[in-house]
């Protein structure tokens, strides 16, 4: 196998200890003769999601070789709290041991720089690969293959039961659940997501009237994965986002009958048809649903887009949305998004929880797109007032209110706001709710969802707000101190063992650039095929992000077969910034290969 470059694994550090190992606390030398892969992951990434159901065959398939250790390197600042970073584990299901660690202490050792971010550590204790974003399963399966070999040989690998202790269960009625809806019978139907089922209650919202599906991630007519938003359809039937079938399912509350209407049960990935039959386009990671001027649009927070399904002609195709990640109004086609997560229609207009960029949009019906509050991916808090100044933190819900005025489930500061158009003004509805998903309307109550409480919650709707103390945040990520002026941009892709790149139809590699504020970029910003771009950093502008977003793919290197796999390798960066002098000249991002600080 190839000479890899050998640099010693830093330490394993976080504060908020370990998980999913009975209390054992770890070090890699207790690791050692086992093959390590870190995965920094935050639980509200949407890539981050993907990763973990990518690493699931793996983790299987090499389980007395392999131990993969999750380290939870938070973003918004509810990701640092100790219990939300448990709640998430058991939410998403990740078996195998994760590290709580909220200083990212770990993740500045590893000098990572995205999430999601995969570094594998050989037996010996050496990182041989780092590879940012998703869809590198395959590459560092074929890496773990040659690792089991060579390290079988040498006498350095040790097999054996990994370090996994999975949690007591807990019974609850709901798990975890994600959406509501109120059926017209007046009973409500809920998305139990952690327990892969829909749930209708009574009107109470509390006693169970029967369970939907078997209970087991799947993708039979009679399972879910990871279900989430819900919308009634003018035929009566509920459709549904199964979110990590990738898939859009209908219920029927006469029947009980239970139909795949869009996706293949498949990840969408960049180079896919976007429009087409409904049952043969993939979709990534619905979130949530409504109905809104004739259509079902479609929260795909997997590509951070809006895209629309038509029952009458059974097609999808994207509506709003270019899988930018970012915070950019006007024409749909232009817009960008990120991570679309809720959404509720009134007569004109479509609401949108937009919770990477702690958002609320909305979008006409000239498909064009408005931001009502947010202001970007890294600016998020608790603060009420003018919508200009607001602060939201990672909302997953909105909800259409009788007088004009929406409802806004915002997560991560477990509280319901309100955001009125008439007013222009965002206010606090109720606080301590343990991070609401969503809320529907029943009469004169609001009925939340409180996903991490597995509870609906009744409220009536208040005549006046809850006076809260302002709250402002920045990620916690430490910026990179870069030159002004100069600045040489590289994205490291070196093609997994095995493949190559593939330049059968023109240039394999794809990198776009720009940044917040646009004027920090006076040249380099725009769309290119090389991954190395030349840029230029005004030097009146101190501080701001660059975007970068970066694929390239390859297929396996296999001379006689006429027909070899494929594989994407994508990735977005938001790297903030400091402009000082004596600053880097050089910023380098690896999308797959080599460790970089080899």
């Amino acid at each position: 196998m190839a000479t890899r470059a050998r640099v010693r694994a830093p330490e394993l550090i976080g504060k908020g200890g370990w998980l999913n190992t009975g209390d054992q606390q770890y070090t890699l030398a207790d690791l050692r003769g086992r093959i390590v892969i870190l995965d920094f992951w935050t639980f509200c990434c949407i890539n981050c999601l993907h990763v973990l159901d990518e690493l699931r065959e793996l983790e299987q398939k090499h389980a007395d070789t392999v131990v993969i250790i999750g380290v939870h390197s938070p973003k918004f600042v509810h990701e640092a709290e100790h219990q939300a970073v448990v709640d998430a584990v058991e939410r998403y299901e990740v078996h195998h041991p994760v590290l709580d660690d909220p200083e990212l202490a770990t993740w500045k050792q590893y000098a990572v720089r995205a999430w999601p971010t995969l570094v594998v550590i050989d037996p010996e204790g050496y990182v041989v690969a780092q590879h940012a974003g998703e869809g590198h399963a395959h590459a560092i399966e074929k890496l773990v293959e040659e690792l089991e070999a060579e390290h079988e040989a040498k006498g350095t690998l040790r097999r054996g039961d990994g370090p996994y202790v999975p949690p007591e269960p807990v019974a609850t009625d709901l798990r975890f659940p994600g959406k509501a809806l109120l059926l017209p019978s007046g009973t409500f139907l809920v998305s139990d997501s952690t327990r892969h089922q829909l749930v209708e209650l009574e009107p109470d919202g509390e006693t169970v009237v029967r369970r939907i599906g078997s209970g087991e991630r799947g993708f039979g007519d009679g399972e879910f994965s990871e279900p989430q938003g819900l919308a009634l359809l003018p035929s009566g039937k509920v459709i549904v986002a199964d979110t990590v079938n990738h898939a859009l399912r209908t219920y029927d509350p006469e029947s009980g009958a239970v139909e795949t209407v869009a996706g293949t049960g498949r990840q969408w990935m960049q180079g896919e048809p976007t429009s087409g039959p409904a049952r043969e386009v993939s979709l990534s990671s619905p979130w949530d649903v409504a109905v809104f001027d004739g259509l079902v649009w479609i929260a795909m927070a997997g590509v951070h887009q809006l895209w629309t399904y038509d029952p009458e002609s059974a097609t999808v195709r994207v509506a709003a949305g270019t899988t930018n990640e970012g915070l950019v109004d006007g024409p749909a086609a232009e817009a960008w998004f990120a991570q679309p997560s809720g959404l509720a229609a009134t007569e004109d207009r479509l609401w949108i929880a937009d919770s990477e960029t702690s958002a609320v949009r909305w979008i006409d019906k000239d498909r064009v797109v408005h931001t009502a509050v947010g202001t970007g991916l890294f600016d998020f808090g608790h603060r009420d007032g003018v919508a200009g100044q607001a602060l939201l933190q990672h909302p997953l819900g909105v909800t259409a209110l009788p007088d004009g005025s929406v409802a806004i489930s915002d997560t991560y500061n477990h509280a319901l706001r309100r955001f009125d158009p008439a007013s222009g003004e965002v206010a606090t509805l109720a606080t301590d709710l343990r991070e609401p998903s969503a809320a529907v309307v029943a009469g004169e109550d609001v009925v939340v969802v409180e996903s991490a409480r597995h509870r609906l919650t009744r409220l009536r709707l208040p005549e006046e707000a809850v006076r809260v103390e302002s709250v402002a945040h920045r990620t916690q990520r430490a910026a990179t101190e870069v030159a002004p002026g100069a600045l040489q941009l590289d994205v490291v892709f070196q093609a997994p063992t095995g493949q190559k790149l593939d330049t059968r139809y023109g240039p394999s590699t794809r990198l776009l650039v720009s940044s917040t504020p646009p004027e920090l970029l006076l040249e380099g910003d725009g769309a290119g095929t090389d991954l190395a771009r030349a840029l230029t950093l005004n030097p009146e502008v101190t501080e701001g992000v660059l975007h970068v977003s970066a694929m390239a793919a390859s297929c396996d290197d296999d001379p006689d077969n006429e027909y070899p796999a494929c594989h994407v390798h994508q990735q977005d960066w938001g790297v903030p910034v400091h402009l000082t002098k004596g600053g880097a000249d050089r910023l380098p991002l690896v999308l797959a290969g080599l460790d970089a600080q080899a």
